[in-house]
């Protein structure tokens, strides 16, 4: 059921989110890998290993989720989002979404893109342009106030 305050809210659909995340993970990309480069050196590029060692781990399975979790915590979107002007509310009081709930969406990008992706896709026919990820996190991206 839709909460009353969400009513008036212009929510972001498949393709904006999509060219956020884009940004995104170019981002993470620019900060990742010359620090694994750095590291690694060549070895990143012609050694199949899912981990190259420790810092492998910190760099790029640890770094990316905190600072994921850290821009949704404070800014309550990435800096994707935050270019196209969208942020990520509680879905039934319009209000920041608690830790619990960016831990609940982060961990369900999982299951979202397991089956082909289809709980990605679903932004771009849910009536409130939610996710598999903002289902089970009880969240929303909508449009940030003119304000």
């Amino acid at each position: 059921m839709m909460a009353a305050i969400t009513e008036n809210y212009q929510y972001v659909g498949f393709w904006e989110r999509f060219a956020a995340t884009m940004l995104d993970v170019l981002l993470i990309l620019l900060l990742t890998l010359p620090l694994s480069f750095w590291i690694y050196g060549d070895r990143l590029f012609y050694d199949n290993s899912l981990v190259h060692g420790p810092a492998d781990v910190i760099i790029n399975y640890l770094l990316p989720p905190v600072l994921v979790l850290v821009f949704w915590r404070y800014r309550a979107a990435t800096p994707g989002k935050i270019l196209i002007k969208a942020k990520i509310v509680d879905a039934n009081s319009g209000g920041k979404p608690s830790m619990r709930q960016w831990l609940i969406r982060y961990f369900a990008y999982i299951p979202a893109t397991l089956p082909l992706g289809l709980g990605l896709l679903w932004v771009a026919f849910d009536a409130r342009k939610q996710g598999w990820h903002d289902k089970l996190a009880g969240t929303l991206v909508i449009k940030q106030d003119k304000s």
